[in-house]
């Protein structure tokens, strides 16, 4: 395992620098990087970012808006914030398996006294209130994962900054943001810093090894990372982007995540369509749509079209017959 040390604190840079080592470092089968950003919601690459943000507070409060290759849900980041990124070579990319690689955390919360577990399909709890949610990106033998740790976070900031939508809460079984949550610092028997902590985990990752092996990035990484977040992480087209005009809208929250669809019919016809959600799925989703536009908007057309894709492998853990049900 190599480490990467980064104490830059933008998150457009710090997204670009995690696509930037997956797409190019091939010559590590593990690579480890640790990171905090400036007050930021980070959305999950197939999600309506509007819809999950308060857009007034964020403007009001110089808050970042910045899109993460990864699916799954909205996140907010700030100074007590630590986040993790493993990048592993793997011969399975067919399917996201989360707990193998939060089981790090886990272990350093338990030297310091504090029980943590792995639950639903990616989050870390204490006491039932999830401290850390985690996503995943594959592609070509290779998995990106990242995970959001609330240290020291200002829940008071992060509630008002989410609008989380009103199913996801219900789902969870509970009434608000703030009452699933917690910071790790709240559970500690003694008071460290995030620095600290930071340290800890670095530590806990090479265990057994003298010394912590270091890739430092060069004049020419650097150069190549600050390009792609310029033309990238930085641009409103890759943050918010544009939302079709539409007058179909579904929405279905699964076991695996919620979809929603937006689809724009015409005299019978699909003239534009688009999913969104905190699902995950390793294939582009737009994949998915330019299949769908442009045939009628009929179920039997719309299966005959759904058969010829592998469903699992843009919307993981779902069926072709839930997606129908996005759709029609």
């Amino acid at each position: 395992m190599i480490y990467i040390r980064n104490d830059d604190n933008r998150p457009q840079f710090n997204l670009a620098l995690e696509q930037y080592v997956f797409d190019n470092l091939d010559q590590f089968d593990e690579i480890f990087l640790l990171w905090i950003n400036e007050p930021s919601i980070i959305v999950g690459k197939h999600q309506n970012t509007i819809q999950e943000i308060n857009l007034d507070y964020v403007r009001e409060n110089n808050i970042n808006v910045v899109r993460r290759l990864s699916g799954g849900g909205a996140v907010y980041h700030d100074y007590g914030n630590l986040n993790y990124t493993i990048i592993s070579k793997s011969k399975d990319t067919s399917a996201f398996n989360f707990e193998a690689f939060t089981k790090p955390v886990i272990e350093v919360l338990a030297k310091l006294g504090i029980k943590a577990e792995f639950t639903g399909r990616n989050d870390i709890t204490i006491d039932g209130k999830k401290f850390c949610g985690n996503a995943q990106y594959m592609k070509k033998g290779k998995v990106l994962h990242h995970g959001a740790m609330l240290f020291d976070t200002d829940l008071e900031v992060l509630e008002k900054a989410l609008k989380v939508s009103k199913d996801k809460i219900e789902s969870k079984g509970v009434k608000s943001v703030r009452s699933r949550v917690t910071n790790i610092k709240d559970h500690l028997k003694e008071d460290i810093t995030i620095e600290d902590f930071k340290q800890l985990l670095l530590e806990h990752m090479f265990k057994g090894n003298k010394e912590i092996k270091e890739y430092k990035l060069t004049e020419e990484d650097y150069a190549n990372i600050n390009k792609l977040m310029e033309e990238r992480y930085a641009t409103w087209e890759w943050n918010f982007g544009s939302s079709p005009d539409f007058n179909i809208e579904k929405s279905r929250r699964f076991s695996s995540g919620k979809v929603e669809t937006k689809i724009d019919v015409q005299e019978g016809i699909i003239k534009g369509i688009k999913f969104y959600g905190d699902f995950f799925g390793s294939g582009e989703i737009s994949d998915v749509e330019n299949k769908l536009v442009g045939i009628r908007y009929k179920e039997d057309e719309i299966s005959s079209i759904l058969d010829t894709i592998d469903i699992g492998y843009y919307f993981s853990g779902m069926t072709k017959d839930d997606i129908m049900t996005c759709i029609i």
